[in-house]
Order: structure tokens, then sequence, then C-alpha cells
């Protein structure tokens, strides 16, 4: 695959994109870059779990997932999310392709574990070539879904996707959006830290609690073979870049 930048969006963020975030991306692919768009849906899932007055329980960040609220998360990740996203990146001239687990067996995934999570599934294989044909020409809009080989749908974590897409691909690039600049330390932006330094900080908690997965993610990205994974509240902006350690 040629070289390619894996950005993850969360679903709060899709209604409050900003226009340099579409010169952005036409910018990149001025560049010749492939882009492959990871999108969330939380609020959108949220808000049908409430309308329906579905219990809503997480473990360790993840929701649980049972039968009804896999249906939801379906319909709320490919009936409005993506759709929402697709629509404005139209609307902005850039050529986009919505695309989900059930695209020939896109995403295959796993049960991380059935009797605590229910359907929440991690990614195990990404059909790098069929992903490449499709990238080509277009920016790739890819719900957070997986199949098992038996096709059982699975709700994966967004930013664990867009990592192991990301590594799976061989990006050069990870961009994980968020609602902050990057990681403050003393109120300054910290552009840059090794993983050996972003670990030190989580250890400190300089590196709160809510911020702590996507830098796990990052490192995650950066440990195995990713050149850079940069967390930030714009793709237009550095934010902090989490770099590979440099070898003395």
């Amino acid at each position: 695959m040629q070289k390619l930048i894996v950005i993850k969006i969360g679903g709060q963020a899709i209604h409050q994109l900003q226009p340099t975030f579409f010169t952005q991306l036409q910018h990149w692919l001025d560049q010749d870059y492939q882009l492959l768009i990871v999108h969330g849906g939380g609020p959108m899932i949220t808000q049908l779990t409430d309308e329906l007055a579905l219990p809503v329980k997480k473990v360790n960040g993840l929701r649980v997932t049972d039968a009804a609220t896999l249906n939801l998360t379906k319909l709320a990740l490919l009936g409005d999310a993506q759709p929402a996203l697709l629509s404005q990146l139209s609307q902005h001239g850039l050529p986009v392709l919505g695309l989900n687990a059930a695209d020939n067996q896109l995403l295959t995934g796993k049960l991380v574990d059935y009797q605590q999570l229910g359907y929440v599934g991690r990614i195990t294989a990404v059909d790098d070539n069929q992903l490449s044909h499709l990238l080509a020409h277009h920016i790739g809009v890819l719900a957070p879904l997986a199949l098992t080989e038996n096709g059982q749908w699975l709700n994966v974590n967004a930013d664990m996707a867009a990592t192991v897409l990301a590594q799976q691909l061989h990006a050069e690039k990870l961009v994980l959006l968020t609602d902050v600049p990057g990681i403050m330390h003393h109120g300054n932006l910290m552009t840059s830290l090794s993983p050996h330094q972003a670990q030190r900080l989580i250890q400190t908690a300089v590196i709160t609690a809510g911020m702590q997965p996507k830098v796990r993610a990052a490192i995650a990205a950066i440990q195995t073979g990713v050149k850079q994974a940069v967390i930030t509240n714009a793709i237009d902006r550095p934010g902090t870049a989490i770099i590979q350690e440099v070898a003395v």
C-alpha cells in the first residue's frame, strides 16, 4: 500500500468539523496520500439506548454489548454517524466511500470476553489488498465493526480499530482526534513524546485517565511500525506526536 494516513474521529466530533478539516484532507490527497477515516458514534448509540430505556454498562471503558445494544450500535454507526460524515465530505468535493465489515469480510474479529462484555470484539485480520484498491481513488470512511469467521457482528472500540488498521496497513501516520489540543503539562502543550516518556507521564498521572486510552493506542501504533501517532483536536494542528525512540 502506498503512503497512508489513518484518522480516528469520534461521534461527537462528526457534527463539529471545521472547514480546515476538509482543507487538510484535500492537501493530503494532493500529496498522494491515501486516507482512511475510522469513525465512532458513541453519542448516537447513547441517545438510542436512552430512548429505548436500555441499560448502559461499561467495563474498562468498553460498552457492554448485548444483542439489542449491538443492533442499535450498527444502526447508529451505519445509519447515522457514517452518512452524516460522508455527506459533509461530499459537500466539500472530496471523493469518499463508506465502508464496513460486511464489504467482503473487510474486517475479521474475535470476541474479547463474551461473559463480561458481550459482543465486543477485537480485529484479528484486515483485507489489506481490498482496502488498498478501495483507497486508491477514495477517502475510506470505515465504521468500527468487525465480523467473526462465522458471520457474527462485533462492536470494536474505535481507537483500537484505528490503531490496528494503522498497524496492519503500515500507515505512515495515525491521527487520533480528541476534544483537547494534545497532552498538556503545566498548561503547556507537549509537542512530542517518546513511548517511554509517555508511559512515565501515565504512571505519574500527568496524563489523566480520560487521555490514557488514546496515549496507549498511540504507543501501540508506534511500537508496531507506524512512524508517527498524533493526538490533537484538529488535523491541521500539530498536537502531541508520539514518535519512535531514537537509537543512541
